[in-house]
């Protein structure tokens, strides 16, 4: 069961009033204040002089439908979350409101349970949406780790680990895709240290060729090679007392790994060019976005210096796979960029911060933060709507033919209700007379339709 929020004021719109008194009685009881309008342009007019944090809105209403007001509320107010009812028969109009930016929708008679979990959902929704426009600074967030926004319990694992094993003098290695902020935990790491008041040394393996990360790690000795006018320290001894983070040691050639191997079993290095042996006190933290076991495994990186990395294993999750993560970065980076560009921001589009919350993240968090900064860029109004976001990303959901809002978008009104048909099913445990009872029809037309569709249980 979802946490319920326990303040929100919800407007109730539907031209039955029985049904309005008997929503109304149930949702304050779950402790919601309540508000009703009995058709569209009511629910216009009350949105244009109070505040709501939800819509429960039936969709078929004489004057104004619940198309036309959705389609006028967000005119008014963008970042209200508005939940759509509908009867079986006319899930088609649902799927019409869900393109159109419909939080989410319901079937009648609704599911009691459900029907608070999706409203609780929006209200969190509409909390997010609305955080944007709250002053503050969120460069540096209060306790150990600044920088690292996050609410999923992978992200909370993993600092854990960090506290605990940044005290000591392990070697770390840490894994991850790119983007999703390996620096950042690297630096926690020397910052939880003892050796927090010396240098914290930053240095990427992928960007040099051979030849010129041998000098910037290990420093040359003057005339060591055209260019080498003087005598130069390398990262190593700059780190002397502290930590080197060596991002992307994925990337470095098996010779350079040799000399890389030296240094951590000796603490020695030598300048290119010169015949002196150095000692380093050095704590070496590593980064990769490769697999470095597999790497071994297909003779691309030394079995040796894998296992003297290795020693503790930090592996940072992707975005993808902590959604809970992606809202509150969304507030930071949409709060940093408003102010950096000078905009306005009353809020984030239900449907943007779907697609933001829906959408793979192939580039992590640092994809992420360009998509935002975009976003903010080229945003028309007050509000960060969906039309502001990359063409990647409306690429994606268009040929995965998926809505912010649902798992998959209905192409037709059969697979619309080959969709409400499962989804029951699913609902009920696969008992069909009670799927045949919500779904309004006979049990004997919903023993044809599981037939036409080829749906049975697993």
């Amino acid at each position: 069961m979802a946490v319920i929020p326990k303040i929100g004021r919800i407007l109730i719109v539907d031209d039955d009033s029985s049904h309005r008194f008997m929503l109304s009685s149930m949702l304050r009881q779950w402790g919601w204040s309540t508000e009703e309008a009995d058709d569209g342009t009511t629910a216009v007019k009350a949105v244009e002089q109070r505040n709501f944090d939800a819509i429960l809105m039936d969709v078929r209403m004489t004057l104004m439908d619940g198309i036309e007001a959705l389609k006028a509320i967000h005119i008014l107010n963008p970042v209200l979350p508005i939940v759509i009812m509908t009867a079986y028969s006319t899930v088609d109009a649902a799927v019409e409101a869900m393109r159109e930016g419909a939080h989410d929708y319901l079937t009648k008679p609704l599911d009691f349970e459900r029907l608070q979990l999706t409203l609780a959902k929006a209200m969190e929704f509409r909390q997010v949406a609305e955080a944007v426009r709250a002053p503050g600074n969120h460069d540096t967030i209060p306790g150990q780790f600044p920088g690292i926004i996050h609410q999923s319990s992978g992200m909370a694992d993993l600092l854990k680990m960090v506290e605990q094993v940044a005290p000591t003098e392990a070697t770390v290695l840490i894994s991850g895709e790119s983007g999703t902020g390996k620096e950042l935990i690297a630096s926690a790491l020397h910052r939880l240290s003892s050796r927090n008041g010396q240098p914290f040394v930053k240095v990427n393996c992928a960007a040099l060729v051979d030849t010129l990360l041998e000098s910037e790690l290990f420093g040359h000795e003057k005339g060591a090679f055209t260019g080498a006018d003087r005598r130069k320290d390398g990262k190593f001894l700059q780190a002397d007392g502290g930590t080197i983070f060596l991002d992307e040691i994925g990337e470095t050639s098996t010779s350079m790994q040799v000399k890389l191997l030296r240094v951590l079993q000796e603490h020695e290095v030598q300048r290119v060019g010169g015949q002196e042996t150095l000692s380093v006190d050095v704590r070496v933290v590593a980064a990769s976005n490769r697999i470095l076991e597999e790497e071994v495994k297909n003779g691309r990186f030394r079995e040796d210096l894998y296992y003297r990395l290795n020693v503790v294993a930090l592996h940072i999750p992707s975005l993808r796979e902590r959604p809970k993560d992606i809202p509150p970065l969304v507030e930071h980076f949409a709060q940093i960029f408003a102010k950096k560009n000078g905009r306005g921001l009353n809020g984030i589009t239900p449907v943007c911060l779907a697609m933001l919350t829906k959408y793979p993240w192939p580039g992590n968090v640092r994809e992420l933060e360009n998509a935002i900064e975009r976003g903010i860029i080229l945003m028309r109004g007050d509000y960060l709507d969906e039309e502001s976001l990359p063409l990647s990303i409306h690429n994606w959901f268009q040929k995965n033919n998926i809505t912010p809002t649902m798992e998959s978008s209905p192409s037709s009104l059969e697979d619309a209700e080959k969709m409400v048909i499962e989804q029951t099913l699913r609902e009920t445990d696969w008992n069909k007379s009670e799927s045949a009872r919500r779904l309004r029809i006979t049990r004997k037309t919903l023993q044809s339709k599981l037939k036409k569709y080829g749906l049975s249980p697993g």
